[in-house]
């Protein structure tokens, strides 16, 4: 049986690690506070259509192949371990304005083409289908296939898996690729990857959420997850059971993960301008997490060395792409690549060598 050690425990890594396992790999799991990072700051958003964007072509097409695996990703999780992580079935993204508004026509006409279903509404149709929204917002964008999920639920499924799979969660930090006496090693230590195979074009992006509580009397949360612009910054409420998740600021801040006031301020006036009745909410958790970006906003998943595979560098999407990069990652296992997941595969990129020591990654922390 070949051995495989997976360095990373968010989302991504366990994912991995599970289906490995499944097929029959003896894993090893890496982290010293599995289900952290990140993956425990996330929206849980699968929105690949609502955030496309003429010339994009790539991004749409693998974001878009990742969420056709969701369903059957979510049903196995379910089998496993008993534990449903979707929360919402639909992606509504709104238009305050008549420049947001063209912006929704220009994302329908350019995703439509691409055979994706997605319905332009006016007024009138956006409260029809969320009444608690703003009497401001103009015209939405409503794409039926864009569910989202629980990201700590979906976190304590995928950790449920892999023991279920006969994982073996080790909570100790790697230093050293180079160390690990396995047959083959997944680097997917989210943003902190470079640290471990230096050169890699992979960098922290932080991004800071907030937690809302409904309390007695407030208004409902929305239905479906909703997102919007305000005053030229992103904004999306994604429901929970006992609430809403408003996200996310974005910065090139490095390692740095103290919420500020100022990421405080603007994401509650946002999600006030689209939900005004979210201010009889309780402020459960403001959090800040460091997302791994990449230059092309693609992940980066494919052979490193001839022992060391990189899954890694999925920005802000680590939760839609995350049945696709499991796939992709055993394909590799066994000496393949998997058609959709081509475009991620790193050497697209000059920075990263098709086929480094592993020994280079030595004694980086």
């Amino acid at each position: 049986m070949r051995t495989v050690a997976v360095v990373g425990g968010g989302a991504i890594g366990m994912a991995v690690a599970w289906r490995a396992a499944e097929a029959g790999r003896r894993v090893t799991l890496f982290d010293p506070a599995t289900g952290s990072g990140a993956s425990w700051v996330a929206g849980g958003m699968l929105a690949p259509l609502s955030e496309g964007w003429p010339g994009e072509d790539r991004v749409l097409a693998f974001g878009a192949a990742s969420l056709a695996r969701w369903p059957g990703f979510a049903a196995r999780l379910a089998e496993v371990t008993g534990l449903e992580v979707v929360v919402a079935d639909e992606t509504l993204t709104v238009a305050l304005d008549g420049a947001d508004a063209a912006d929704l026509r220009t994302v329908a006409e350019w995703v439509g083409e691409r055979g994706h279903d997605m319905r332009l509404l006016d007024r009138a149709g956006v409260r029809a289908l969320e009444p608690a929204l703003a009497r401001t917002v103009r015209a939405g964008l409503l794409a039926p296939a864009e569910p989202a999920v629980d990201n700590r639920r979906l976190l304590e499924a995928l950790k449920a898996a892999c023991a279920a799979a006969g994982v073996e969660i080790r909570a100790e930090r790697v230093t050293a690729l180079a160390d690990l006496p396995h047959d083959r090693v997944v680097l997917a230590a989210g943003a902190a990857s470079a640290r471990l195979w230096p050169d890699l074009p992979v960098r922290p992006v932080k991004g800071e959420i907030l937690r809302l509580r409904h309390r007695p009397g407030a208004a409902p949360a929305p239905r479906r997850v909703i997102r919007a612009r305000v005053h030229g910054r992103p904004v999306y409420l994604v429901p929970r059971g006992d609430g809403i998740v408003v996200g996310a600021t974005q910065y090139e801040a490095g390692f740095d993960t103290a919420v500020t006031v100022a990421g405080v301020r603007d994401l509650i006036a946002d999600a006030e301008a689209v939900l005004p009745g979210i201010g009889e909410y309780e402020l459960a958790e403001a959090a800040a997490g460091s997302r791994p970006g990449s230059p092309d906003n693609l992940p980066l998943i494919g052979p490193l060395s001839e022992r060391v595979i990189a899954a890694t560098g999925h920005g802000r999407n680590g939760m839609l792409t995350t049945p696709l990069t499991a796939d992709a990652v055993l394909a590799l296992l066994d000496g393949e690549t998997l058609p959709e997941a081509r475009d991620a595969l790193p050497q697209r990129l000059s920075a990263t060598p098709a086929a480094s020591s592993p020994s280079i990654a030595g004694g980086v922390r």
